[in-house]
């Protein structure tokens, strides 16, 4: 299991720049609670998850199996 950024440099640049304007908070997301605090609770709970591979849901992180 490997947990990294997304290829995309742009795609990571305009993320980035969004958790600071939002304090840290997902940028894709309304709330501001503990759990959208980047890294949000949903792709921490889908990183515990062997069988889950794929992005966080602003596409910041890409979680994979090997």
């Amino acid at each position: 299991m490997a947990v990294r950024l997304n290829e995309n440099a742009a795609v990571v640049a305009r993320i980035r720049e969004g958790l600071q304007q939002k304090g840290g908070y997902c940028p894709c997301r309304l709330e501001r609670t503990p759990d959208t605090k980047c890294m949000c609770k949903e792709f921490r709970e889908q990183i515990a998850d062997p069988a889950f591979e794929g992005y966080c849901h602003c596409m910041l992180y890409y979680k994979s199996k090997d």
